[in-house]
């Protein structure tokens, strides 16, 4: 009886413990950005906390005079209840997708370029989620279960000025 219940709250600590990091698929195209351009220093990547992701800062080296813009957008879904003046209750699943962040242009120098970190966060608020939920009747009452908030997907870009395509794309 003891074996199970510590293996039932390992197998709970494992999924806590997945849940806050980022299982993303990172692709570097090298048509998409100048000749040479090479990680110079940092970490090119992102993680997942609290809902919230976080792309690391790094330099590229041997981009010439080629300016870029990095890009983070994150779509995040919730549970929304619309509740009618009698208590009848109806789920309704509604999405919303943060503001784009960006960096604006990154300007390059002596070759280099330096890329901050992009942040998603905060998570949306609950009136986000309501805003896009559709009840049946105009008189029932919206209210989002905070507890069902999720990340439901993220993209990194980093787009080189003069190039049609991202030299990296980070997708979770």
């Amino acid at each position: 009886m003891k074996r199970a219940g510590i293996i039932t709250t390992l197998a709970m600590l494992l999924m806590a413990l997945s849940a806050s990091v980022a299982l993303a698929a990172t692709t570097i195209d090298p048509a998409a950005a100048p000749t040479g351009t090479h990680l110079q220093s940092g970490t090119i990547g992102c993680e997942i906390s609290g809902g919230v992701v976080t792309c690391s800062a790094y330099e590229l080296a041997g981009v010439g005079n080629t300016n870029a813009q990095a890009t983070l957008s994150a779509s995040y879904s919730a549970t929304v209840q619309c509740r009618n003046h009698g208590g009848q209750i109806v789920e309704v699943k509604s999405t919303t997708q943060t503001a784009p962040r960006s960096t604006g242009d990154l300007r390059s120098k002596n070759g280099r370029l330096n890329v901050p970190i992009l942040q998603s966060g905060p998570v949306p608020s609950n009136s986000a989620f309501e805003a896009n939920a559709t009840c049946p009747n105009g008189n029932w009452t919206k209210v989002t279960l905070s507890s069902t908030i999720t990340l439901s997907s993220f993209t990194y870009t980093l787009t080189f000025a003069g190039f049609n395509s991202p030299y990296i794309t980070i997708t979770g």
